[in-house]
């Protein structure tokens, strides 16, 4: 097994002048991270994940600068997304527990929450910090919520989707960004400009 500084040193870029194909995109477009406001409400479902998951809700992290990944650590990235999206069954929290927002880990089907706390979680495992693999909750343009995962980086905060294989540019969505999880405490969550709260359960 792969021990941990290697892995972060292979995921992560510590020279200010490595530069990799995703930076260089992201750079021409100006390298946006969202703006965050103050703590806000925490939706109901990751309270009740956090009952029965509380030493995942209790991580406080310094708050530091966001990586620069490398190119190895982008294929790493791009992977965990599509075997998630590929292998869980998309279905709402109705279908598979008989009520809304029930956030847990997938096995064989989840919904968009579900997918995001997986990603999250083989993400953790690869070397990538919960600092900077942050749940985010949106809405669609149909009004529907949703939720994704933001990873945040040098070059600007990106998004792991269960509705694409594509890791995007958050800019590059057509999400309204509501509301993530501090990047200083799993357990609090901040605002997205002035994000309201709203159901995360979307399919397509």
């Amino acid at each position: 097994m792969m021990n941990a500084p290697l892995a972060r040193a292979l995921l992560f870029a510590v020279a200010a002048g490595l530069m990799t194909a995703a930076s260089a995109t992201a750079e021409t477009k100006g390298s946006p991270s969202m703006v965050t406001g103050g703590i806000t409400s925490q939706p109901i479902g990751h309270y009740e994940f956090c009952q029965k998951y509380a030493d995942e809700c209790n991580i406080r992290s310094k708050v530091t600068p966001p990586p620069r990944v490398t190119d190895y650590g982008w294929n790493v990235i791009r992977e965990v997304n599509t075997t998630v999206n590929t292998t869980i069954v998309a279905m709402t929290d109705m279908e598979i527990y008989g009520k809304d927002e029930v956030w847990e880990y997938p096995t064989t089907a989840g919904d968009c929450e579900d997918f995001v706390l997986l990603k999250r979680k083989k993400l953790v495992e690869r070397g990538f910090s919960v600092a900077d693999l942050l749940i985010t909750v949106v809405r669609k343009p149909d009004g529907e919520g949703h939720a994704v995962l933001t990873l945040r980086t040098t070059d600007g905060d990106y998004i792991l989707d269960n509705l694409t294989n594509d890791v995007k540019l958050w800019t590059d969505t057509n999400y309204t960004y509501l509301k993530r999880q501090a990047s200083f405490n799993t357990g609090r969550w901040v605002s997205i400009e002035d994000g309201r709260d709203v159901l995360v359960g979307a399919l397509r």
